[in-house]
């Protein structure tokens, strides 16, 4: 395991535990983003479940290997369906998710080669 890998690792996990948190805490900003796209905003907590439980994955995945690749997974899947949604509904307001996805998938390529 390579420095690298647990410093992306420790960043990944710092940033969707952030977000994980607004969802949870229903925060103005993704409120009125929800709103735009027409997501329920009852939705929010439940959309921060799984960035959660891929913030304890890929934690994990520190001793557990194939766990963390496994979570990195999960949140590129996660944040290829938020961009679509965003897209779908005329919304070219990406730039976070995209940031989002970029993380993920550094994550999982990485943790692949280590």
């Amino acid at each position: 395991m390579t420095v690298s890998y647990v410093v992306l690792v420790v960043v990944t996990s710092a940033a969707n535990l952030f977000s994980a948190i607004a969802d949870f805490l229903r925060l103005e900003r993704i409120r009125s983003g929800m709103h735009r796209i027409g997501v329920p905003t009852g939705l929010l907590p439940w959309l921060g479940v799984p960035k959660a439980a891929a913030v304890v994955g890929l934690l994990a995945g520190l001793a557990v290997p194939w766990l963390g690749v496994a979570a990195a997974a999960g949140l590129m899947v996660f944040f290829l369906l938020a961009i679509g949604t965003h897209l779908r509904a005329g919304d070219r307001t990406i730039g976070l998710p995209i940031g989002f996805l970029a993380l993920a998938t550094a994550t999982f390529t990485l943790g692949l080669a280590v």
